[in-house]
């Protein structure tokens, strides 16, 4: 699973609104050798296993899939633990206006949550996965097997407030950061308390509709979305409900896309609401809210480059979604197969710092 590799590499390595489409260039099915972004989708195994987005300010530079048809039928992805970004843009969004406070103590907002550390952790903590709740992950019986808590059949409770994330606690709040499920289900259920309506719901209201993202939507759902799989295998049985507020969206990587758009552009959140949200810090593994930021050197940039990054896995599907604030760069990889190489950016090396480098480096326009 992502988050146990994820959490080594960038604690190890880093300690150190939506466009009109008419505003759009769009290129579709295989890949032509004919520009640095280009090359290096052919230089790797994408195209056979996954779709890609890459953009400069509202312009599309190259979007292509491996599955034939996108035109008429673009597929619907998990988000994964990409919903935790939009989860920590809509709580940042009742920062914003005063109703929530960073560094107030959940239990602040969720008098019910009857976790012992629930007058201890604050909302910032939560959000930067400092809270010291139990992990989902650790009711998997092997590193490679699908998690009790996410498999279907699961015995014990899902409720954010008195089920398993309100169990016995991992450590004291504060320290070092955990990756952790739990501290976004119970953002979910902080997002509810505090505006009376279901996380889901806010999502539709201040997100989707606004930006007109028509794809976007929450399990459970009747509609089919891309499965994954490991190793050549289909995933095994994974319960998508289980989710809910840390790995719950899914919808189409266009509409992904609108969303990373509006939030650059301000039209989501306040530039200081946002600038709380994207504060990385090294000592932390750069981690922010709901998101890494940092900067990193890219081949062909004269200096470092500043990438927000978010990045997520359900089973056999996985997402890298990156923001480059200052170059006004977006960049989207969805794959339906766990073994893909995406390396990382803070090598200098790799799918993800290749197509990242030819896109904020090589002078495309």
């Amino acid at each position: 699973r992502w988050s146990r590799q994820v959490g080594l590499a960038f604690a190890a390595a880093l300690a150190l609104a939506a466009p009109s489409a008419g505003t759009a260039r769009e290129s579709f099915g295989p890949v032509a050798v004919s520009s640095p972004i280009q090359q290096a989708l052919a230089a790797s195994a994408i195209a056979e296993v996954g779709d890609v987005l890459v953009s400069k300010g509202d312009a599309i530079l190259v979007h292509t899939s491996h599955i034939a048809g996108i035109r008429a039928t673009p597929h619907l992805w998990r988000w994964a633990s990409v919903t935790k970004q939009v989860i920590a843009t809509l709580v940042m969004q009742e920062v914003a206006t005063g109703h929530v406070g960073l560094d107030q103590p959940v239990s602040r907002y969720l008098p019910g949550f009857r976790s012992a550390n629930a007058g201890l952790v604050t909302v910032r903590q939560l959000l930067r996965h400092q809270s010291g709740l139990p992990n989902p992950d650790d009711t998997a019986a092997t590193p490679e097997s699908v998690p009790a808590y996410d498999a279907p059949g699961y015995t014990g409770s899902r409720d954010p407030l008195t089920g398993y994330c309100a169990g016995p606690v991992k450590r004291a709040p504060g320290g070092n950061w955990e990756y952790n499920n739990c501290d976004y289900i119970v953002a979910g259920a902080l997002l509810e308390a505090v505006t009376g309506k279901p996380w889901q719901r806010l999502v539709q209201q201040r997100i989707a509709k606004p930006l007109g993202l028509t794809s976007l939507g929450a399990f459970p759902t009747g509609k089919s979305t891309v499965p994954g799989t490991i190793n050549g295998r289909p995933e095994a049985g994974i319960d998508l409900n289980a989710f809910g507020a840390s790995a719950g969206l899914y919808g189409t990587l266009a509409d992904l896309w609108k969303f990373d758009r509006a939030l650059m552009t301000g039209k989501l959140l306040p530039d200081s609401a946002r600038a709380e949200m994207w504060d990385g810090k090294p000592e932390l593994g750069s981690i922010a809210l709901g998101q890494w930021a940092f900067s990193a050197p890219l081949k062909g940039c004269a200096a470092p480059v500043r990438i927000i990054e978010r990045r997520g896995a359900i089973g056999g599907v996985e997402v890298r979604n990156f923001i480059l604030p200052d170059a006004d760069i977006v960049a989207i990889i969805f794959v339906d197969r766990a073994d893909f190489a995406f390396g990382e950016v803070w090598q200098g090396q790799g799918f993800s710092h290749d197509l990242l480098a030819a896109a904020a480096c090589s002078g495309v326009k």
